[in-house]
């Protein structure tokens, strides 16, 4: 078994993951080679550690390349339930993040725009009018300096 009951992995399970975020289309025989299983045990523990939602594969893109310029972290403050305004937040096809937090904010919401004039609609009529939603907040990033997904293998 790749994960033990706490929801760690295992030494095998942490090397099989890693070769997966370096290349999400690497063959099981390469990984295998470079763990010490046959192609088929490593089919085997990606297929776990998938159904079990430990990993999952996609395809990461880049929203500059896509025509995507504007990119925007919005603090929202809520009044209410915070999971229905979470839910309301999630819908909304250019926010790719939420999360409910603690502090000043009471949701976290990234927003990936066309352009400025894109993230001013999206956030001034429509988040804004959100049931709930007593303030928006938004921090434009002006450039990306670190984005990773290998997190509990290092």
């Amino acid at each position: 078994m790749s994960a033990s009951t706490n929801g760690s992995l295992d030494d095998i399970g942490k090397a099989i993951v890693e070769q997966l975020q370096e290349d999400g289309r690497r063959a099981y025989a390469s990984i295998g080679r470079s763990v010490g299983l046959s192609e088929a045990a490593v089919r085997q523990r990606v297929q776990r550690l998938q159904e079990s939602g430990v990993i999952q594969i996609v395809a990461v893109t880049d929203p500059l390349q896509l025509g995507f310029r504007r990119q925007a972290m919005v603090g929202i403050q809520a009044d209410g339930d915070l999971s229905a305004v979470a839910d309301a937040l999630a819908e909304l096809p250019e926010v790719d993040y939420v999360v409910i937090t603690a502090g000043r904010f009471d949701l976290l919401a990234e927003a990936v725009c066309e352009d400025d004039e894109h993230l001013l609609r999206l956030v001034g009529t429509r988040i804004r009018a959100l049931p709930g939603v007593r303030s928006a907040e938004t921090f434009v990033y002006l450039k990306l300096r670190k984005q990773h997904y290998n997190w509990g293998t290092r």
